[in-house]
């Protein structure tokens, strides 16, 4: 339990929120900015004379494109050479550029000097606006803080979220993520129209992440089925289809290419943004702006049927991701009692329409606003978890872990300690044995990930083994003996293609995995009877011809392992049956 009151903080790709629990009203409350605005804008802005946070930031973005950092979220805790991030630096009109071990770094021009910052000091100029506008409307100083996450964040990116909220003054008690935040907001809110078990789908479509989670609430408990997401889906890539397809218009109309110019683009991005958001309330918008680019006058209409087929492939993502979401908790969807949107995107109509069709249902909740409810449930968490507050809501939430954690073992194979959608936290053991004889310690690589070749997996790091810890932030901890090596960790392209390719490939890794199984029963086998004429007995009864006899199959058979040109598992299999049956004539 923290002491002292505690914020909950929703930190969104493009928009913040941050809300408190207020006792008197038995609820938390949204606390608008300095602006009089219930969300601010996740900008960063670098002047000659200041830096500007918010609002501010995003008003002048068009005149400073270059000094404007906004989507940190999508940098923070990845590699440079992540191919999502080589996709998005043609889109970012400032310049981001490799650092130490490959971490990206953010050039920008600050009182005449140039800086690299990092996503986190981007992010943690963020936390620390979100802080101050706590503390401006809580009349005192807040350092305890829940912090929300895609629920597909991978440690990492959790890992460097935290160090964000340390560097911004903040304690996070907790994170958590969003979805299951949402749920949180939806349970409180709705819990007094319905009693017994709730089966809830929570659709998370924000400005650059994506989350669906199916929880189960029964009584005071928030259990959460499975997870499943895509951190590099949202909004601003609905913006992105948007503002390419009107500059190859601009470009094929007025014979110009404005992707050159960072002011030009940003203000087309501006305006894209408007109209995404015009054509959810109407069929049509025309986007204007006034000399755009060499002093040309940009004016194009867009209706909503042509949005909608800019981006239809991003909108059935969306539904592809939900089944999976059903598969993984075994669940139809006649059993589910309410489909929640959340995020500002779910408001498109495309999205919803595809929704009813899913789901095959009209009566998606509306009820909760999408903009809000994830930092309102964060707020609710953080009274739960703060001694400041007497009356709080009765609630026990019990989250997962989206991806599974295991170690290598022989032969590459991948052995999971904790499968992916365990609930968390958790403490898993294994046993595993020593592949010589004498050995002393064991170093066993762990890899996070649902393939059954380890190595196409995602190395975190190398550990002298004891056991596993799954914290409530879902963050890996280890029991181990001697830390060998520290790894980067995996990029958000990594993990979004890891269950992916569990799917393409599955056939692939049960056949894998049958060769290895068999290669190691053929070196066991050796292993074992080589020791065994070693034994006086054994040998005493064996001929020095039949020794020589069985000794050769066996060095044909180690030739046989090293080889790289077999891969049935048939030919190892074959091989152990016939020296099986040589050792059984013999001896």
């Amino acid at each position: 339990m923290a002491k002292g009151r505690a914020i909950g903080i929703d930190l969104g790709t493009t928009y913040s929120c941050v809300a408190a629990w207020e006792e008197q009203n038995g609820r938390a409350e949204i606390i608008v900015n300095d602006q009089g605005n219930r969300t601010t804008p996740s900008f960063v802005a670098f002047t000659d004379t200041q830096r500007l946070i918010g609002d501010a930031a995003k008003n002048q973005a068009a005149f400073n494109p270059s000094n404007t950092i906004f989507d940190a979220k999508r940098l923070i805790g990845r590699k440079y050479k992540d191919p999502e991030i080589e996709c998005d630096l043609n889109l970012w009109p400032f310049k981001v550029v490799p650092g130490a071990d490959d971490k990206p770094m953010i050039k920008v021009n600050y009182k005449g000097q140039e800086k690299c910052l990092a996503a986190e000091e981007i992010t943690s100029m963020i936390l620390t606006k979100m802080k101050d506008i706590a503390g401006a409307y809580m009349g005192s100083s807040v350092e305890n803080a829940v912090i929300t996450v895609p629920a597909y964040f991978n440690d990492s990116q959790r890992k460097a979220t935290k160090d964000a909220s340390i560097i911004a003054g903040l304690n996070v008690i907790r994170i958590i993520n969003e979805p299951t935040a949402a749920a949180l907001a939806y349970g409180l809110q709705k819990r007094a129209t319905f009693s017994g078990k709730r089966n809830v789908f929570i659709f998370d479509l924000g400005g650059g992440t994506f989350d669906v989670s199916l929880v189960t609430i029964e009584h005071e408990v928030f259990e959460v089925r499975a997870t499943a997401g895509d951190t590099h889906l949202g909004g601003e890539d609905f913006d992105n289809r948007m503002v390419h397809h009107f500059v190859q218009e601009f470009k094929r109309k007025d014979r110009v290419d404005i992707t050159g110019d960072p002011r030009a683009l940003r203000r087309l991005r501006n305006e894209c943004e408007k109209a995404k958001r015009t054509l959810s309330h109407a069929n049509d918008t025309t986007i204007e702006i006034d000399a755009l680019f060499q002093g040309i006058d940009f004016r194009f209409p867009i209706t909503r049927a042509r949005f909608e087929e800019l981006n239809r492939d991003l909108f059935e993502k969306c539904m592809e991701i939900a089944q999976n979401c059903l598969d993984d908790a075994k669940m139809e969807k006649r059993e589910l009692h309410d489909v929640v949107l959340v995020g500002g995107s779910s408001r498109v109509p495309k999205v919803q329409s595809l929704l009813e069709k899913f789901f095959e249902r009209n009566d998606l909740c509306n009820s909760i606003n999408p903009d809000e409810a994830v930092a309102y449930g964060a707020a609710i968490q953080a009274a739960l978890l703060s001694e400041s507050y007497s009356i709080v809501p009765s609630m026990v939430l019990v989250d997962v872990t989206p991806l599974s954690l295991g170690v290598q073992v022989k032969g590459d194979l991948m052995s999971v300690v904790i499968p992916r959608n365990t609930a968390i936290p958790v403490k898993m053991d294994g046993v595993y044995h020593t592949t010589k004889d004498n050995q002393s310690w064991m170093s066993l690589p762990v890899y996070e990930g649902e393939r059954t070749k380890a190595s196409e997996n995602n190395l975190l790091d190398k550990f002298s083994f004891r056991g596993f810890l799954m914290l409530l932030e879902a963050i890996l901890s280890m029991l181990c003996l001697n830390l060998i090596m520290m790894k980067g960790r995996l990029s958000s392209a990594e993990i979004k293609r890891m269950i992916e390719e569990a799917a393409v490939f599955r056939e692939e890794d049960k056949k894998f995995k049958k060769i290895v199984e068999a290669k190691n029963a053929l070196d066991y086998y050796i292993y074992r009877k080589e020791r065994g004429l070693k034994d006086f007995n054994v040998s005493s009864k064996v001929s020095a011809s039949q020794k020589e006899a069985i000794l050769s199959a066996f060095t044909v058979g180690k030739t046989l392992l090293e080889s790289e040109k077999h891969n049935e598992a048939s030919v190892f299999e074959d091989y152990l049956k016939m020296l099986q049956n040589i050792c059984q004539s013999i001896v």
